[in-house]
């Protein structure tokens, strides 16, 4: 028995479609799963490798996740759901968010759209008594200086998932969440593309890298499997030894 087959089940990554969620989105893919990913674009085809994005054998749709009536109102091309991974995320510098517009677009997108989106698919994953996997981030567990609704979205997620985690037990359904470290996608070219910056981040990772999106999936895989059966509510934090210190 391969308890990391997953073969004949319905996989739905929200911001599938580059980094972190689609390098997620592809192990499933590669394990048997049907996967079905959300993306803000209009197309698949708008995407493309140089940006981190392998949308081959995925089903793509556009649902515009800082818009609940879009979440809410969306059809889903799937009547089966086993597990639910939220990756989406966005991010605005220059000190943006200390700004109305940088803060509602951030905590939009990064926190009040898990919520909706759990609620919406949660009677599916409550039938297949599946599992529902929330990407959010260390900056959950300490201070970012210039980001302030980034990282309360990234704390409210780590406390959705506690809460979720209790909340649907009885129905069946894991509720668990990542936290990754530094991974190099499109949200982290400010560090990443930035030789100095870069230096000092690598500087403080015990495992002396920066994470990948695989690292990610491989933790997601872990947590929607048999083996994850008896956690709940919990966030994995999978970051190379970065918040050790």
């Amino acid at each position: 028995m391969n308890d990391l087959d997953f073969s004949g089940k319905t996989v739905l990554v929200v911001g599938g479609s580059s980094g972190i969620g689609n390098g997620i989105a592809q192990a499933f893919r590669q394990r048997g799963a049907d996967v079905h990913i959300w993306g803000s674009r209009a197309n698949a085809s708008d995407y493309s490798s140089d940006e981190g994005s392998d949308l081959s054998g995925l089903s793509y749709a556009r649902v515009d996740v800082s818009d609940m009536d879009a979440i809410e109102q969306h059809r889903a091309g799937f009547s089966r759901l086993d597990v639910l991974i939220q990756c989406q995320g966005t991010v605005v510098y220059r000190r943006g968010e200390f700004e109305r517009a940088g803060w509602d677009k951030v905590i939009a997108v990064n926190l009040d759209s898990l919520r909706a989106c759990a609620v919406k698919f949660h009677p599916l994953l409550q039938e297949s008594r599946g599992s529902m996997i929330v990407v959010s981030s260390t900056a959950a567990f300490h201070a970012t200086r210039g980001n302030p609704a980034y990282n309360a979205s990234k704390a409210g997620a780590v406390a959705l998932v506690r809460t979720l985690g209790e909340a649907w037990a009885s129905d069946g359904i894991s509720v668990n969440g990542i936290a990754p470290g530094l991974v190099a996608t499109k949200l982290t070219t400010v560090t990443t593309e930035n030789p100095k910056r870069l230096e000092a981040s690598l500087a403080n990772i015990p495992a002396g890298r920066l994470g990948t999106p695989a690292d990610m999936a491989g933790a997601a895989l872990f947590l929607a499997s048999p083996l994850a059966d008896y956690i709940r509510g919990q966030t994995l934090v999978v970051d190379g030894g970065l918040i050790l210190s």
